[in-house]
């Protein structure tokens, strides 16, 4: 099932004929709108008529998140105020939010790009669909909304938190996909479970996660829990929201819009461009945006694409799920920590839940990680030798994926922090104690 069979199978000749197009259009339009593009675009020697081929993108200076908020709030904005309907912004950790604008066609063009993604996904118009992302100026849950409106679906608005009644309205109202963050949805089906509900009291058939990464093996847990499909989609607030990228039913790889966005792989130490198939940090180019273009944003999310044509007939690159972010990627005695690869070995244990925290100390002149686990059953706490043997079995697996010694804390039941939105997974103590 497609939302645009034409574009979202294009030949490979004819998805690179459009984006040099609209990589053309793109670098013309914050060359002569945005005074940051100007200045920095005319220190590295480039005119929008440099731009002759895609390969003309390397003379364009990558930009980062730390420009966007240098130019707060308004500054990397390609049109008059006026022409603004939507202004969303990002938390972020520190500082000032990152904030984006839209305009109407801007709205239009993201509500189209996360039509394409559900319907990707298996969605449809006789969906009840119940978006649990918080509204506001996140963009996940109205980005969300508006594309699975497009499509025809019944969009039930709940928001997050207040998981019981968000566990009533998908009962009563026979939700057949959820849109949360992975994590969430593991809690939601922990609370369903307290209530006294099992997955068959629900229509949950299809889940549309993201705003977080996603193992496969806690996607596992999820369709366990739930009884439904878990599919993974990839945006951000700066690229436009959720959009950029979406898993079809095959899930091999999120399909890129690649007719609004030009991704390429780098080097995160060295800004090299890698060959296509390495892994490294995924940069892009929005093509089509009115408001708030970016020309080479630099994501930090690593993950690698493929340019092969998907067995469910689109031609557009896919990209893995993201492994991990490079400056979430913990340096532990030398060796590259991803938390997604901990995650990989914990989901699915016998004795132990899908919830964990990761706790880098320094000690020393040495960095140390806890990695906190909850036990599924809180009696193993009285039981010495049960433990010992669990704690060093989840060890041992641990030290043969990342190839050092973790301590592991094995915790009762619900005592680790859950979250609505985006789990907060590793506490940083280093400096702090």
């Amino acid at each position: 099932m497609m939302w645009d069979k034409n574009t979202e199978t294009m030949s490979r000749a004819g998805i690179e004929s459009v984006q040099l197009e609209r990589l053309k259009r793109v670098v013309k339009h914050c060359y002569d709108n945005v005074p940051f593009y100007h200045k920095r675009l005319t220190e590295a020697g480039v005119t929008p008529e440099k731009i002759k081929t895609l390969s003309d993108i390397q003379y364009i200076p990558y930009t980062t998140k730390a420009d966007i908020r240098d130019t707060y709030p308004y500054g990397l904005f390609a049109v008059p105020m006026k022409q603004v309907v939507r202004i969303h912004a990002s938390s972020g950790t520190t500082g000032k939010p990152t904030v984006v604008g839209y305009t109407k066609q801007d709205i239009e063009t993201w509500s189209q790009l996360v039509a394409r993604l559900c319907m990707a996904a298996g969605a449809s118009e006789d969906d009840i669909v119940q978006i649990a992302f918080g509204y506001g100026l996140f963009t996940g849950a109205l980005g969300l909304h508006y594309g699975l409106e497009k499509i025809g679906a019944s969009v039930v608005p709940a928001s997050s938190g207040n998981t019981e009644k968000q566990i009533m309205l998908m009962k009563d109202f026979g939700t057949t996909a959820v849109v949360s963050t992975p994590s969430y949805a593991l809690y939601m089906a922990e609370v369903a479970k307290d209530m006294g509900c099992s997955k068959e009291d629900f229509r949950l058939r299809l889940g549309l996660f993201g705003s977080e990464g996603c193992s496969v093996e806690m996607r596992s847990e999820i369709e366990e829990a739930w009884g439904l499909f878990a599919t993974d989609n990839y945006g951000m607030s700066e690229l436009i929201g959720p959009g950029v990228s979406g898993e079809c039913r095959r899930r091999e790889g999120m399909h890129i819009a690649e007719d609004h966005f030009l991704p390429e792989v780098i080097d995160s130490a060295s800004g090299e461009v890698l060959d296509r198939g390495d892994t490294g940090e995924l940069v892009i180019t929005t093509l089509t945006k009115e408001c708030f273009p970016l020309l080479r944003y630099r994501t930090k999310d690593i993950t690698r694409l493929n340019y092969e044509t998907c067995a469910c007939g689109r031609t557009h690159a896919r990209m893995d799920k993201i492994k991990g972010r490079s400056d979430d990627m913990l340096k532990i005695r030398g060796v590259n920590v991803f938390p997604s690869q901990i995650e990989s070995v914990l989901i699915g244990m016998d004795q132990i839940g899908p919830h964990y925290q990761l706790v880098v100390r320094r000690e020393g002149f040495m960095d140390t990680l806890e990695v906190k686990v909850e036990l599924t059953n809180g009696d193993l706490l009285e039981r010495y030798g049960e433990l010992q043997e669990l704690q060093h079995s989840i060890q041992y697996k641990l030290k043969t994926v990342l190839g050092i010694v973790a301590k592991v804390q094995l915790v009762e039941p619900k005592t680790i922090e859950r979250f609505a939105g985006k789990a907060k997974r590793v506490v940083d103590l280093r400096g702090k104690e």
